[in-house]
């Protein structure tokens, strides 16, 4: 038998005086493991309580199939990579305990990291398993998971409603199409179509189009130069822009599908954009360039469907009924969460990431046929991506109104109140602190909830009317007309599609809260809403009205402003306590953010489906002479548009 020494100490003795001692070594009872052993350093260590490796460490746990004490550092070194990881072990002193037979997704995932990297230990990697092992043992342990989480029927309803929305949720851009994006932002900052082509002339609009497209045409190509060379120079030297009207396309649906996801972005350029696509769908002006600018928006489910080339929903598609798309494309929220709980979260949504795109590529074992092009591993996480940017947008745009309909029925009843108290009445008069309508207490409560239900479920559904929008605006089956609406020359054109949908979220409206108080007359396509950019652009305000008066009454509720002597003190001499404060907020915001105000006529303003957006819009632009402004400021309020401005 040999002797077992540290590797440290092998190295440092002669060769002949090891053999030589080992044969002259007597054997001696080893206290630790109860076998016998040789004499050695290593021995000595272990019968001295010492680690058997370093020697000069307490020993704190031993392994039941080496058969020595180790330190915990020794321990984790030795035992952290192939068939030593699953030894048993017992703490000195303590019963043995084994180690879990399966550990966390995240958790495996690390070590599998560790294995590729460590170069010693490439022998012992042989009892790994293989992937499809893994991702069935993943997934079982999804379906097995403790109680407390969503059961199957919610998760089948959330599968059902990512399964609906991906046909409207956009990809996320690639690295290669943020240089797209990049080109065409920098070209529609220099233009000036629309000063040359929504003008009164007498000459003929097609011709001025036509010469407006080609130079953006020429302006784009010119900025490719600096990114593509090859491209660019194709570009100069024949000067058929045609040539390369996939290129062209593809540059302006980069653009609309970047300003779905970043409605806060390009708010004077996107105009524009669309005005161009819609120009040159223009039979004339298509004949004369030889080309359009339209391009289909690319959807999630409509870039895996053309990969997979499925019909009948079969291989890449059927990720919509993987109970793992659940957590692989959920928000991580992190409020009342310690930081280790979100660490904990976010480990575990992308480790549910890496399965889902490891298990639905090409590759996998869900390929059934030869149809499509293919989709790798990176194109999944993307579309994965793209689904979880459409939650954090619903969170970030709905959840404000949601939190604005919990505050109105918090601190607000529908039945008429009995105390005399002005804050907890709601009724509105006619002429009355700028108010253009007449509701009783009841009938402004309702009109208020529903006015909000209603824009709830249209930040639901904001994708979906985006998609109709794109369609109303780029169709060629009407034209536009020019005309002065009030505010300049704008184009008026039909938007059927958004018409049928929004009617649509008026009766889910009106089946939720009951009885429709006020007029259900959507503006669009006429003097008040001229186009379906008109409509979008409105209703990307109702965020910006409602998040800083929900950020204003939580700070109010916060511990903090309890906790600042001078503020409290200001609070209680203005207003007689911090709950009076929240009152006086929300009532005043409930009254004269839903009076029917805010317009110089009463068609486009009152009780209508615009109009109510209209009166909160009129009443955030006079937060500056409310008694509360300060507290806003406290806040960290900066304007309604997220900038300085109101």
């Amino acid at each position: 038998m040999t002797v077992k020494r540290p590797l440290k100490e092998l190295l440092a003795m002669d060769p002949d005086s090891i053999m030589d001692e080992d044969k002259e070594a007597p054997i001696a009872d080893d206290t630790t493991t109860g076998g016998p052993s040789f004499a050695s350093p290593g021995a000595a260590a272990a019968a001295a309580g010492l680690c058997i490796e370093c020697g000069d460490q307490p020993a704190q746990e031993e392994c039941t199939q080496c058969q020595e004490s180790f330190c915990d550092v020794c321990f984790g070194y030795l035992h952290r990579t192939g068939k030593r990881r699953t030894h048993t072990t017992r703490r000195l002193g303590v019963e043995i305990k084994e180690k879990p037979e399966e550990k966390p997704v995240e958790e495996k995932e690390e070590e599998e990291d560790d294995d590729e990297n460590d170069d010693d230990e490439e022998n012992d990697d042989n009892d790994e398993e293989n992937e499809d092992e893994k991702l069935a043992k993943a997934h079982r342990e999804n379906q097995n998971a403790p109680t407390g989480g969503p059961s199957k029927d919610s998760v089948e309803r959330v599968l059902e409603r990512i399964r609906h929305h991906a046909a409207y949720v956009p990809m996320r851009l690639t690295l290669e199409e943020r240089k797209l994006l990049r080109l065409l932002e920098a070209a529609l900052n220099v233009s000036e179509y629309t000063d040359r082509v929504d003008v009164l002339s007498y000459t003929s609009a097609a011709k001025r189009i036509v010469v407006q497209l080609r130079e953006m045409c020429a302006i784009l190509a010119g900025l490719v130069v600096a990114t593509d060379m090859a491209t660019g120079r194709e570009m100069f030297e024949t000067q058929d822009f045609a040539a390369s009207a996939e290129w062209f396309q593809a540059v302006f649906e980069v653009g609309r599908r970047y300003k779905i996801m970043n409605p806060e972005k390009m708010r004077d350029s996107f105009g524009k954009l669309m005005y161009m696509i819609m120009d040159s769908r223009l039979p004339e002006v298509r004949a004369a360039l030889e080309f359009d600018f339209y391009k289909p928006i690319q959807t999630v489910y409509g870039f895996l469907k053309a990969k997979s080339g499925d019909e009948d929903g079969e291989g890449v598609l059927r990720i919509f009924n993987d109970p793992l798309l659940v957590q692989a494309t959920m928000e991580i929220i992190p409020d009342n969460k310690s930081r280790a709980i979100v660490q904990r979260d976010i480990k575990r949504k992308e480790s549910a990431i890496k399965l889902l795109s490891k298990k639905y590529a090409s590759n996998s074992l869900f390929r059934k046929s030869g149809k499509g092009s293919g989709v790798t591993p990176d194109e999944i996480c993307q579309c994965l991506y793209s689904l979880g940017d459409y939650h954090a947008y619903l969170r970030a745009n709905r959840h404000p109104v949601e939190e604005m309909i919990r505050m109105l029925t918090a601190h607000f009843s529908a039945d008429l109140p009995t105390s005399g108290d002005e804050l907890s009445s709601l009724s509105i008069y006619a002429g009355r602190g700028g108010s253009r309508l007449s509701h009783s207490h009841t009938k402004q409560f309702l009109y208020v909830q529903q006015s909000l239900a209603l824009w709830s479920y249209i930040m639901q559904d904001m994708f979906w009317l985006w998609t109709l929008a794109d369609d109303d605006l780029t169709s060629t089956s009407a034209r536009y007309t020019l005309a002065d609406t009030g505010q300049g020359l704008n184009r008026v054109k039909a938007c059927p599609r958004v018409g049928r949908a929004m009617h649509s979220i008026i009766a889910k409206t009106q089946s939720r809260t009951g009885a429709w108080i006020g007029s259900s007359v959507v503006h669009l396509g006429d003097r008040a809403v001229p186009n379906a950019l008109f409509f979008l652009d409105k209703y990307l305000q109702v965020p910006r009205i409602l998040t800083p008066v929900y950020l204003a009454i939580k700070h109010i509720e916060s511990p903090s402003v309890s906790a600042d002597p001078h503020l409290r003190a200001w609070i209680d001499a203005q207003f007689g306590s911090i709950e009076q404060l929240k009152r006086t907020i929300l009532c005043d915001f409930f009254k004269h953010g839903f009076d029917g105000s805010g317009a110089d006529n009463f068609y486009d303003a009152g009780s209508c489906i615009d109009g109510r957006l209209t009166s909160a819009w009129s009443w955030a632009n006079s937060i500056a002479k409310k008694p509360y402004y300060k507290i806003f400021l406290v806040t960290g309020f900066s304007g309604f548009n997220g900038s300085d401005g109101f």
